[in-house]
């Protein structure tokens, strides 16, 4: 009696669409999952997977048992900038430029803040003891900030960097422990900055 029901409804659906148009009747499936509809919900999900851009920034690890305090320098539009600073946890990374980066050059400067090791270079950038954003990398102790060497990384057009704060064995017969830093490229090739604070004259 139920198939009689739904074939003379099936019939009825049918006389009442224009010709060419048509309705299929499909037969009721008691809680199960149709496949049609998990290929429908991929068709809708997978372009916002898809569309969804590669992850680009400027990011530092710390490889090492102890807290670390980051800054940073790059270019801008407006001139040289430093921020700092980023606590860094032991054995943890933290993203300090969001998106691709838009120079070719950066700058890092990192103290370990249980022991007093430092990450540096010969690149003199303004610092503060506080959380900071200085514009300008000339007279910072004119204007009330530290100056401190930064180590230049040049992300060679890189869209994503990556800087890991390692401690660096101790040559035979050295006391302690110097810490370094490795950069490595983890991206597409982006905008370039061609120059240093120091090449520029800045």
């Amino acid at each position: 009696m139920r198939r009689e029901f739904s074939e003379k409804g099936r019939q009825n659906m049918l006389k009442c669409f224009p010709r060419g148009l048509r309705m299929v009747a499909a037969r009721p499936r008691a809680n199960t999952v149709d496949g049609r509809w998990l290929v429908l919900l991929g068709v809708l999900v997978l372009p916002l997977v898809a569309a969804s851009p590669a992850r680009a920034d400027f990011r530092v690890c710390n490889a090492t048992q102890n807290l670390v305090g980051v800054g940073i320098g790059y270019r801008a539009k407006a001139g040289w900038i430093t921020e700092g600073w980023w606590h860094i946890e032991a054995s943890s990374c933290k993203t300090l430029i969001e998106g691709p980066l838009s120079s070719r050059f950066y700058y890092l400067y990192a103290e370990d803040a249980e022991r007093g090791g430092r990450w540096d270079g010969p690149i003199s950038m303004c610092v503060a003891e506080k959380e900071f954003k200085i514009a300008g990398v000339t007279d910072c102790v004119a204007r009330g900030f530290q100056r401190a060497g930064f180590q230049e990384y040049d992300t060679g057009e890189q869209s994503s960097w990556m800087v890991q704060l390692t401690d660096q064995p101790a040559p035979a017969g050295g006391s302690a422990a110097a810490p370094s830093g490795n950069g490595t490229p983890a991206g597409n090739k982006g905008a370039a900055d061609d120059g240093s604070p120091e090449s520029k004259g800045q």
